[in-house]
């Protein structure tokens, strides 16, 4: 069976009412959903891994969606925080890897990913990117990143959001 929306937010609204076999369907159909969206954005080896995480993520966030919104959009948005967070262990594993094995390292994963978001990068404007970079990716705070590049606090916010929400939108045309 391939759900459609409106049987996705049915099943969604039967479990949160309770309706175990409901819940059962409705995982199985956004595993189904979820192979294929992470699929074409994640190497196979780490696929099932990926889907499981973010299974256990609908089911914490079961309470916070809105039937009176879609449901696809709501695991979708579930699903590219997972896929952000998994990015960003990869990169930093990749990192800390490299620097105790600095030789007969498998470097390809980590510099194709690297290549790819300097690609995406330079499509923001730099401000947006310097936030990006200091506070995703170097761990900063606002606080310091807004120290570190001479903006404010509140524009460290805005360059982040508006930063990743076009970066979000370049991703998902790809």
């Amino acid at each position: 069976m391939r759900a459609d929306e409106p049987t996705l937010a049915r099943l969604m609204g039967q479990a949160q009412a309770g309706d175990k076999q409901a819940y059962a369907v409705l995982l199985g159909e956004c595993q189904r959903w979820l192979r294929f969206y992470f699929g074409r954005r994640i190497a196979p080896s780490q696929l099932d891994d990926l889907v499981q995480e973010t299974l256990l993520a609908l089911h914490h966030k079961l309470a916070t969606w809105d039937a009176t919104r879609a449901f696809l959009p709501w695991l979708a948005a579930i699903a590219r925080y997972r896929w952000v967070d998994h990015l960003r262990r990869i990169y930093r594993a990749d990192e800390t890897e490299l620097a105790d094995e600095l030789a007969g390292a498998d470097e390809e994963p980590a510099i194709a990913a690297r290549i790819s978001l300097e690609r995406l990068f330079a499509q923001l404007p730099q401000p947006q990117v310097r936030a990006i970079e200091l506070v995703k990716i170097e761990g900063l705070s606002v606080s310091e990143a807004s120290r570190a590049c001479g903006q404010s606090e509140s524009l460290i916010k805005v360059n982040i959001h508006r930063g990743l929400k076009k970066l979000t939108a370049m991703i998902e045309k790809a």
